[in-house]
């Protein structure tokens, strides 16, 4: 029995909610888990999946923009959580970055 998996072409998905799910199933896998690596490798693959469509459907610099955004989003989390508490600062960061996806990627048009 041969089974193949293939993804979607990149220029066919939609970001926000693939960023979203990173951001919030890195936090939930870590906590859950107890095994941070464990919520880092979700945080990756979702970003990576997200940039390959970034790439296809806006270019180098829009992907580096949001790329740096999830990226800075993860990272600025952490004291934010102190401030307002684990599940708004991961629903903030989460949201930030989901909205630019949603907004600079999701809702143009693919690049020729």
């Amino acid at each position: 029995m041969s089974t193949s998996t293939t993804l979607k072409p990149a220029a066919s998905v939609r970001t926000a909610p693939v960023v979203a799910t990173g951001l919030l199933g890195g936090w939930i896998t870590a906590r859950e888990t107890g095994i941070r690596p464990l919520g880092g490798v979700v945080l990756a693959a979702a970003g990576v999946y997200a940039g390959r469509t970034w790439l296809a459907k806006r270019g180098p610099g829009t992907t580096a923009a949001l790329s740096a955004l999830y990226v800075l989003g993860f990272g600025l989390s952490h004291p934010l959580a102190k401030k307002i508490g684990a599940w708004p600062s991961v629903l903030a960061v989460a949201g930030a970055s989901a909205g630019a996806a949603a907004l600079l990627s999701d809702s143009a048009p693919t690049q020729d």
